[in-house]
């Protein structure tokens, strides 16, 4: 009987180059809020991508002088409740879609405008499952 399993390697070629969640965690590319996420009920490791960060928790002193008085952990709470909400109601599904209020970075506006945002549920780097939190327009 022959073996039908075939060897990524004898289709692709050799590997070149492989890059994990860790690496991207290290590298900025993804931040690592488990540990609020806990809170939130979450019970699996939350990362959120850094375009997430920059649009929707990102916040400085310099901006609540400028536009409404906020901080990042208050940010990140709202972020990740809303995924929790999210998660709650579409169980089994690996990708969520869930709306956000945020006050927009930037400029002086003080008004919450929506923005939509996906929950990733996947495997991490030993298959173990994984959330992240991304853009529509990310991966």
């Amino acid at each position: 009987m022959q073996d039908n399993a075939r060897n990524p390697d004898d289709v692709f070629g050799k590997t070149i180059s492989k890059y994990n969640r860790a690496q991207a965690i290290a590298d900025g590319v993804l931040v690592d809020v488990s540990a609020l996420a806990r809170e939130a009920g979450f019970r699996i490791p939350v990362a959120v991508t850094s375009a997430v960060w920059a649009d929707c928790v990102a916040w400085t002193d310099a901006d609540s002088e400028r536009q409404a008085a906020q901080d990042e952990s208050g940010r990140l709470w709202d972020v990740l409740w809303m995924g929790a909400l999210a998660a709650k109601r579409a169980r089994g599904a690996q990708r969520i879609a869930f709306e956000l209020h945020r006050v927009p970075r930037g400029g002086r506006g003080t008004r919450p405008q929506p923005v939509v945002l996906n929950l990733h549920i996947g495997p991490g780097d030993n298959a173990e499952p994984v959330i992240t939190i991304l853009m529509t327009d990310e991966g």
